[in-house]
């Protein structure tokens, strides 16, 4: 079972808590970005997010499984996630060692159990992490009623590699929220989403309605305590 935050123990939040004092670790996501070919970038966004989540659903991040130490030792520190782009013969490499390919409309991301913060494969410390700039040909459809949002701040500009961390930030926040049995029906729709940005008007309801925040430490592109990510599932207004 993962590791589930009680209210002050959040590990997405500028201040520093006993989290900062365990050994830190890293899930690192790899989105394959070709020359000519570059994913959309929502599509990457909810990517990456049902990446993090099949990480966390995997029955090997659970119980005796070969990556629950990874996954424990990850949840008891700041919750970290670094996004590096691959192509060619670099994607090959990342996709040789353990892990979780996702495949979108679009977008490939291949996410890997938790590494520490200074002990990365050597295959995927080689890749960058600059240079995941994305866009969408066309606007996004607007998100079906009923199914999962993450929302995006509107205020905010990111990276593409940035918000695809903060997408699964938020993902993982809604499946910290969930039963077991809401998990599991996620689950076993393959976890439907989608990731939008709000509208400047809705976004102090979406942050004042109870749902779960991100708040962002600050350690790249934006200030400490930003809220990057409301998590908006169904499930919570039960």
């Amino acid at each position: 079972m993962s590791h589930v935050p009680t209210s002050g123990d959040s590990p997405f939040q500028a201040e520093r808590t006993p989290r900062d004092e365990a050994p830190q670790f890293v899930l690192p996501l790899v989105v394959r970005i070709e020359r000519g070919a570059p994913p959309a970038r929502t599509d990457a966004l909810e990517t990456a997010a049902r990446a993090v989540l099949l990480l966390l659903g995997d029955a090997r991040a659970h119980g005796d499984g070969e990556w629950a130490e990874a996954v424990r030792n990850w949840e008891d520190a700041r919750i970290r996630k670094v996004v590096r782009r691959a192509r060619g013969a670099e994607w090959r490499r990342a996709e040789a060692l353990p892990g979780i390919t996702v495949t979108g409309k679009s977008a490939e991301v291949r996410v890997f159990p938790p590494v520490p913060l200074d002990g990365w494969p050597k295959d995927l410390a080689k890749l960058q992490v600059s240079g995941t700039e994305l866009d969408d040909p066309e606007p996004p459809a607007a998100a079906d009623p009923g199914r999962p949002v993450l929302w995006l701040n509107p205020e905010l500009r990111m990276s593409a590699g940035k918000t695809m961390a903060q997408a699964g930030h938020g993902a993982q926040l809604a499946w910290w929220a969930l039963s077991d049995a809401e998990r599991a029906a996620w689950r076993d729709a393959g976890f439907p989403l989608f990731v939008r940005t709000a509208e400047p008007a809705d976004w102090a309801r979406l942050t004042g309605g109870g749902l779960p925040l991100v708040r962002d430490a600050g350690f790249t592109e934006i200030a400490p305590g930003s809220c990057t990510v409301v998590a908006d599932h169904p499930a919570l207004h039960r």
